[in-house]
């Protein structure tokens, strides 16, 4: 199972950006299976920022709530990770996640940049 995270960059504080991450191999699909997005900055944990379900519930952690939302492209085996309001500390390399069972498997991370 193959996770390409892609989308990061550098953006002004407010912009927006939306990431990626395709998911092939290893017949796993986005449809039934959990997929999340985390990221982590320098010196710090990572951290959990969101999640969609295979009932396409999503929750989000209270630092992105209401700014972030996470959606899919079943036919394209991708979810979206669309970043508005962004703000500096929103700065960090973003990872995506697919959970099947007890396995998890993480993308490469892709970068975001926030200037001030």
């Amino acid at each position: 199972v193959q996770l390409q995270a892609s989308g990061g960059g550098l953006v002004q504080t407010g912009g927006s950006l939306r990431l990626s991450c395709t998911v092939s191999g290893g017949r796993f699909s986005i449809v039934t299976n959990y997929m999340s997005w985390h990221r982590q900055a320098p010196g710090k944990e990572r951290e959990w920022i969101g999640r969609i379900t295979p009932g396409t519930t999503t929750d989000y952690g209270d630092s992105v709530k209401g700014r972030f939302s996470i959606s899919r492209d079943i036919a394209k085996n991708t979810m979206y990770l669309q970043m508005n309001d962004l703000r500096p500390e929103d700065t960090a390399v973003y990872y995506c996640r697919g959970t099947r069972g007890s396995a998890n498997y993480w993308g490469q991370g892709t970068q975001v940049t926030v200037s001030s």
